[in-house]
């Protein structure tokens, strides 16, 4: 693997300062782990030309990209604020999971982790977006969900106006 570029890793750094506190998380506490995800997206943009999430695996990166679906911040965290990298979390380094459903990973994982600071973030909280990423969540996990029910927790962890 190629060396990353020191303004490339740095630049990644900076942005995972900025969307913590705009979000209302904190840059995972145990650093280990917190750079381990910075240089995988630096990685990637160095790369790609995008932070593309280091935490999947990718048939084609190429096509993902156009898809934006996981480019950091991804769909997930910015309308669920759930980073299943965990480069985002709580002060305790767990990810948030109160927007998640019952049947989401993350949720069985980690159980219930409330958001300390539901006023900030979820730029992306609208029901049809959440109702999108679900059920895309839903299709590659062969999971039984019907759609009444997706529907339903979307309007209920949607952002209110």
């Amino acid at each position: 693997m190629t060396e990353i570029k020191p303004e490339i890793l740095e630049k990644m750094r900076r942005f995972a300062e900025n969307f913590a506190k705009k979000s209302g998380t904190v840059i995972n506490p145990n650093k280990e782990a917190a750079e381990a995800v910075i240089q995988g997206l630096a990685a990637h943009v160095q790369e790609l030309g995008k932070p593309l999430c280091p935490c999947n695996f990718y048939p084609d990166k190429q096509e993902e990209i156009k898809r934006r679906r996981w480019i950091c911040a991804c769909d997930e965290m910015q309308a669920l604020k759930y980073c299943h990298c965990l480069l985002f979390t709580t002060e305790e380094g767990l990810p948030i999971t109160e927007y998640l459903p019952e049947w989401h990973e993350g949720r069985q994982i980690y159980g219930l982790v409330k958001d300390p600071t539901p006023d900030k973030g979820r730029a992306l909280a609208r029901p049809e977006k959440i109702y999108e990423i679900l059920k895309e969540y839903v299709v590659e996990h062969n999971l039984d969900i019907p759609d009444e029910e997706i529907w339903e927790w979307a309007y209920k962890v949607a952002k209110k106006k």
